[in-house]
């Protein structure tokens, strides 16, 4: 359960008087007789875009406005995206021009030497780019999917055992996981899954835009059916039998927020528990179809869901389960279908995300193989990308961050010693994983097919199922990554007690190496703040310095931590998305805890850094913000994002993040180190009242 840092631009509600603040000039570095230009007239901090600022609005009433306004006012959205972000996204562009001149050398036999999956990655890539071939992709489509025959329990178990195998998931999830009360084992889990929507609750909400959703899926399941032979009549009966089965495992499933507490999902049962639990499902039938016949060591991690699939598996008519586990199969290799599919698909996930216009080839191709053959790829990409000094002030700053977040412990009067001294203890124990890999996967045993991009998918997701149920009944592998290093992300990873930063999001805007250090400390400095603050945020803090789901504090700082996240989630909650849509404050807790702690702690080690460093202190002074302005301009430069209004809607019930605006405009509020670097009044909209002020780490 990896927490990572990515996922409406709204206005502040509120309104008050402020004065307009002048920046704060730095402090003289000049005699009194050779006074500093005026700030205005001074240059602007390496690293940061005054072309993105709006300089006219005040940063003590709307400071995402101050410092993303006029890239917001001036950025269309790509036509093929439901959002554009100055930060990820922009690096995300530029990584896949790197990686598609990689495949396509590849593609042509001109990969780098001494690559040991050339050969796989250019195959996978080039079956891919090959859209002639995909056009009479269906007999082995259709060969395929006559295996799926059911005619009893056991042939149901034996064909969704079969395609569990093939990374193909109807009724549920099973793989390897963490035992969260012992994290260095490995063990089997089982999880509620099955649905085709983003999530259950589109399934059961009644409102008018959960209907027509739901109307456009029925739709699009219907059309598929049309495209693989059915009449329309037929076509329309199965995606409604399909929808049914979705509906009722919607019923039976937990809750993104609960589904946010590690005890819930924690159930070792084994496999005779899940036997006893559902005995109606043919389970040992099940387990040996999908290549883990022996195992035993389980994880239920919602027992109930399996109630209501073993439910279905006795009532439903043998026949009926056709359409579902047809449906499953074909939309897991939409990619590698026909244009037909992939248009049908395109038109159905604009309701989700309002592109205006589906991805290009080479773009969906760079991406399928990065999710296939990630390691692989990312070998050429860290040679052309990855210089060593970016991994060095990374880990440099990670190391003055644990020390901010050390000293910042000894501050905080709600919590007691006991449970201090075992912080302490975790903090110093936590894992920093920077750039890639020390050692790459082996990706020998993969079967790719330059003849067919299906049969390639086919042959990487079994590959990539096979390779996870042979971790169960193993030590855990601490080594292992669970992103690729071109990925423009970051993330704390509980059970290894581990922050991991893929070489992908080191590049500007998070890191500059020509930026002074306020900019880099704003934007990849608060980057591992926030991911340091998840090992202690409300989910976080259940798991000690070995990565073990166990209760290490005291009652009393327990109910103390409890008060201030609650104030946290009051905070969010008032937030608008857009229109009617709000900030779900309990979903999003853990993420808004690690932004407010990640930037006190960024800004801390911030002022360390500079005052041992003279160097780096010179080099952020004399420009027209002060280092306190430098660093939370950097910040929120690295948020300035725009969202098509579908997608914003969507990531209202999916995503734990709040939207940008709110990442910004949210924690500096509660922030004194901001009102104080922008010399902001009590009564501005940026400076929360004392008593909602909120305050964990």
């Amino acid at each position: 359960m990896k927490k990572a840092l990515l996922a409406a631009c709204c206005l502040v509600a509120s309104a008050c008087k402020t004065a307009e603040p002048a920046p704060t000039p730095p402090s003289p570095a000049t005699p009194a007789t050779q006074p500093q230009p005026p700030a205005e007239s001074r240059p602007l901090s390496p690293g940061l875009d005054l072309a993105s600022m709006n300089e006219q609005a005040n940063p003590c009433e709307d400071f995402y406005e101050f410092a993303c306004g006029n890239w917001v006012k001036n950025t269309e959205i790509p036509a093929d995206r439901p959002r554009w972000s100055r930060g990820f996204d922009a690096i995300s562009a530029r990584n896949e021009e790197i990686l598609r001149e990689i495949l396509e050398g590849a593609s042509k036999g001109k990969a780098p030497e001494g690559l040991a999956s050339a050969q796989k990655l250019g195959d996978f890539y080039g079956s891919c780019m090959d859209e002639a071939k995909l056009e009479a992709s269906l007999p082995v489509l259709k060969a395929e999917l006559a295996k799926l025959t059911v005619k009893n329990a056991k042939d149901l178990a034996r064909v969704v055992g079969t395609l569990h195998a093939q990374n193909v998931f109807p009724l549920f999830r099973m793989g390897a996981n963490t035992d969260f009360k012992d994290a260095s084992q490995m063990i089997g889990e089982v999880d509620q899954g099955g649905l085709g929507l983003p999530d259950r609750d589109y399934y059961l909400k009644d409102d008018e835009k959960s209907k027509a959703l739901r109307d456009a899926y029925t739709e699009y399941v219907k059309n598929t059916f049309v495209l693989l032979g059915e009449p329309a009549e037929t076509a329309a009966k199965s995606a409604a039998s399909v929808l049914e089965v979705e509906t009722a495992l919607a019923k039976a499933s937990m809750s993104r927020v609960e589904r946010r507490e590690p005890k819930s999902l924690y159930h070792r049962l084994e496999r005779k528990g899940l036997k006893a639990e559902a005995p109606g499902f043919p389970w040992d039938e099940y387990f040996k179809a999908a290549g883990a016949g022996s195992v035993q060591a389980l994880n239920v991690s919602h027992p109930p869901f399996f109630k209501e699939v073993e439910r279905l598996a006795k009532t439903m008519p043998a026949a009926a389960w056709a359409p579902y586990l047809t449906w499953n199969y074909v939309s897991s290799v939409v990619p590698a279908l026909p244009k037909a599919f992939q248009d049908e698909r395109f038109r159905f996930s604009q309701n989700l995300t309002g592109a205006k216009e589906d991805v290009v080839r080479w773009k969906k191709c760079v991406r399928f193989t990065n999710m296939a053959l990630g390691e692989a790829l990312a070998q050429p990409f860290i040679e052309r990308t990855f210089g060593a000094d970016g991994k060095t002030t990374t880990l440099q700053m990670v190391q003055e961050l644990e020390k901010a977040f050390e000293r910042n412990l000894d501050t905080l009067a709600w919590m007691d010693a006991p449970t201090r001294e075992q912080a302490l203890v975790k903090v110093r124990k936590i894992v920093n994983k920077i750039g890639y890999p020390d050692k790459w996967r082996d990706y020998g045993a993969m079967k790719v097919d330059r003849e067919s991009f299906l049969h390639s998918i086919m042959g990487a997701n079994a590959f990539e199922q096979a390779w996870q149920i042979a971790k169960i009944g193993k030590p855990v592998d601490k080594e292992e990554w669970l992103m690729s290093p071109p990925t423009v992300n970051a993330y704390y990873n509980p059970p290894f007690n581990e922050i991991v930063f893929p070489a992908g999001i080191l590049q500007p805007p998070f890191f500059d190496r020509e930026a002074t250090m306020p900019v880099n400390f704003g934007a990849m400095g608060m980057v591992v703040g926030h991911e340091i603050t998840h090992g202690f945020d409300d989910e976080g803090r259940q798991y000690d310095a070995e990565g073990n789901l166990r209760d290490w504090w005291t009652p009393a700082s327990d109910k103390a931590f409890r008060e201030r996240v609650a104030c946290v989630k009051e905070q969010y909650d008032n937030y608008t998305v857009l229109d009617d849509v709000k900030v779900n404050g309990a979903l999003t807790l853990g993420e808004n805890v690690a932004d407010l702690g990640g930037l006190k702690l960024a800004h801390a080690a911030m002022e360390a850094w500079l005052a041992k460093d003279p160097e780096a202190a010179k080099k952020a002074e004399g420009s027209r913000y002060t280092p306190s302005q430098q660093f939370f301009l950097s910040y929120a430069q690295s948020w300035c994002s725009k969202y098509r209004d579908a997608y914003a809607r969507q990531l209202a019930v999916v995503d734990p993040h709040s939207p940008p605006y709110w990442r910004v405009n949210g924690p500096v509020g509660n922030l004194s180190e901001f009102q104080k670097a922008f010399q902001c009044k009590a009564d501005a909209k940026m400076v929360r009242p004392a008593a909602q002020r909120c305050e964990v780490w």
